[in-house]
């Protein structure tokens, strides 16, 4: 009873130790992960290799994947590019089972993780940002020493009960038949597949298999063939997840899942030579190291098999899950939500989307133009309660300012789809303000309107923005937005003095009392389309601090 007391102990001080090491990494990547991994994906190789050094670095292959897919939801990212990083991130999460094997059986670290746990607590409890998310990261690193030492003192117990011949023989031990050998296979793969659907961590069931091999409890083969099983076992987080989700991740959760069955196909087809080469290896290196070994060469050999064929897998993929959503509608996608910084650029970029959608319409504003209007505010309504649901907030000065600017841009988008939903503009803008100068101030604002939104929908994955609070403006963008700027002030002193003008023509009856209140009514609303389209395109290139004055003051 004591050693599986032990073992259980272990096993829990081992998954609580990577949560709450994952979550301090990740706090001290801060929005900074959204940033290398949207660099880092430019290739499909490259975004392995990053996607690989990304993982082992933050210790969470669920969160490089996570914030994947909200990249790729976001439209910041390809599916192809997210799913070298997704490929990548298979391979980074295998140098757990390194630590384990090199250091975790090896050593007793219980004497340095106690001192290690209380440091990092009380970082976590007295300071606060990055020293607090370091002290997460340094107490859940040593939790996890902690409990490699508990469950290694369980397996040790365990192997006074439990002997390799207790366990199903598999092929490529002596003696053992093709019949008999590949049922036990089968056996413990999926013996390994459950051990992670229970766990709901690969890495603390092939720390389990490390340790019970260590302790003598299984063999060499029969290690392998657990693995195998475990590695397939870490897809059904990713499947679960997928449920009632968008295509997008719904698809990069298929890949992940396709990738983990070729990848197991390859590892049985080539498992007697592995065994042998295993076998063969054992003279100068220990069984322990080689099974960490055989557990990143099977992640390795189905990235080596499925990267070049990454444009095929990928139609595979869109075909086996075809989408009939619009790209503003994929854009708001839940997954975006596990990271701040990626849910604020995805609302920003669907506020750029509908300005470039609706400057169009603005520029013919009649009765015609008020029907796509309805699908803008249903669609600006699901942003605000899209950012609504996010639970983390960004804790680094810039972002909160993308964050607030964005806000505000999203606040003056919806006005101005509000505006033009109204029905009834009598004349179009000639006939509100009976001056040619007016209609074209107000083309020209429409045309530039259109240009800002064009312009950040067409921005780079890889721009490196969120960076600093100067958002990086182009001269062609900035001109844009000073001419709405312009015009937006023109057309705001047009307006004052046409209303005078407008009221003064009733009496000679030029105009009727209600011509001229209509007209009035018109001039003012065209006035108002003008001045959200320039605050809505300010506030989306970050210029909102630098363009406030009494003109914002209006509603």
């Amino acid at each position: 009873m004591s050693t599986i007391i032990a073992i259980l102990g272990g096993v829990g001080l081992f998954l609580l130790g990577m949560a709450v090491m994952t979550d301090g990494l990740k706090a001290l990547a801060g929005s900074a992960l959204r940033t290398i991994l949207g660099k880092a994906a430019a290739t499909p190789l490259k975004g392995v290799s990053w996607g690989a050094l990304i993982t082992l670095l933050v210790q969470s292959s669920s969160a490089v994947t996570m914030t994947t897919i909200g990249l790729v939801s976001a439209g910041l990212l390809t599916f192809p590019q997210g799913l070298g990083l997704v490929f990548g991130a298979n391979v980074g999460t295998t140098g757990t089972g390194w630590l384990v094997a090199l250091f975790g059986v090896r050593v007793s670290l219980s004497s340095y993780a106690l001192p290690m746990i209380f440091v990092g607590a009380l970082a976590k409890l007295l300071a606060g940002g990055r020293i607090a998310a370091a002290g997460s990261a340094l107490a859940g690193f040593a939790l996890v020493l902690y409990g490699l030492t508990t469950l290694q003192q369980g397996m040790g117990g365990l192997a006074e009960s439990l002997h390799p011949s207790d366990l199903p023989a598999v092929i490529g031990e002596p003696g053992v038949g093709w019949a008999n050998g590949l049922i036990g296979l089968m056996i413990l793969i999926v013996v390994g597949l459950t051990m992670t659907a229970v766990m709901q961590s690969s890495t603390a069931a092939i720390a389990v298999t490390i340790s019970a091999f260590y302790a003598g409890a299984v063999g060499l083969e029969q290690g392998a063939a657990l693995i195998i099983g475990q590695n397939i076992g870490t897809a059904t987080s990713s499947a679960l997840a997928a449920i009632g989700a968008s295509v997008t991740a719904k698809r990069l959760a298929v890949a992940y899942v396709l990738f983990k069955i070729i990848a197991a196909l390859i590892a049985i087809v080539a498992f007697l030579f592995t065994v042998a080469l295993m076998k063969a290896s054992t003279a100068s290196v220990d069984g322990t190291t080689l099974l960490a070994a055989y557990h990143t060469a099977y992640n390795v050999a189905g990235v080596a098999v499925l990267l070049p064929a990454t444009q095929w897998f990928t139609r595979v993929v869109e075909r086996l899950l075809p989408s009939r959503e619009t790209a503003l509608e994929g854009a708001l996608d839940p997954s975006a939500l596990v990271n701040p910084v990626i849910a604020i650029e995805v609302t920003r970029r669907v506020v750029a989307e509908i300005l470039k959608a609706t400057a169009p319409a603005l520029s013919v504003v009649d009765d015609g133009a008020t029907q796509g209007a309805a699908k803008a505010a249903a669609t600006l309504a699901k942003a605000r309660d899209f950012l609504s649901e996010l639970k983390e907030l960004p804790e680094v000065k810039e972002e909160r300012f993308r964050m607030t600017s964005t806000l505000h841009a999203l606040d003056h988008a919806a006005r101005l789809v509000e505006i033009l939903s109204e029905p009834g503009f009598p004349g179009g803008v000639s006939g509100a303000f009976h001056d040619t100068r007016a209609g074209a101030l107000y083309e020209q604002a429409m045309r530039a309107t259109r240009a800002v939104g064009e312009s950040i929908t067409a921005e780079s994955a890889l721009t490196e923005r969120a960076e600093s609070i100067s958002w990086t403006v182009s001269a062609e963008v900035g001109a844009s937005l000073a001419e709405i700027e312009r015009a937006a002030k023109e057309v705001d002193a047009m307006q004052r003095g046409h209303r005078v003008a407008t009221l003064a023509a009733v009496a000679p009856g030029k105009l009727t009392t209600a011509e001229a209140f209509a007209r009035i009514d018109a001039a003012r609303r065209f006035d108002r389309i003008v001045h959200h389209a320039w605050r809505t395109s300010a506030h989306l290139l970050g210029r909102g601090e630098h363009a406030v004055d009494a003109i914002d003051q209006k509603t």
